[in-house]
């Protein structure tokens, strides 16, 4: 397997456990709330599962955008590279 891949595996494993102790401190203060007596209307376990599953769907939507703008010569210094590879019989 090619070391970079699992290098972007494992970053992408630490995000998803971010968010899975995110959401898991916010699933622990629920019970806090309730015996305080503060009752949020939106704050239920449902919308804690709801927003962990868009998180952990975001993370990789997120790195694979990075990954098409960092590698298909969109940026001005990307093209300006492609220019340079390309009069040099690079590419």
């Amino acid at each position: 397997m090619n070391p970079k891949f699992k290098n972007e595996e494992v970053q992408i494993e630490a995000k998803k456990d971010l968010i899975s102790q995110l959401t898991g401190a916010l699933s622990a203060l629920l019970p806090v709330l309730a015996i305080l007596g503060i009752s949020l209307d939106w704050f239920t376990q449902e919308f804690i599962d709801s927003l962990y599953v868009f998180l952990v769907s975001l993370v990789p939507l997120v790195v694979n955008l990075y990954t098409i703008w960092k590698n298909h010569f969109s940026s001005k210094k990307a093209q300006e590279q492609n220019k340079v590879l390309k009069e040099r019989g690079l590419k």
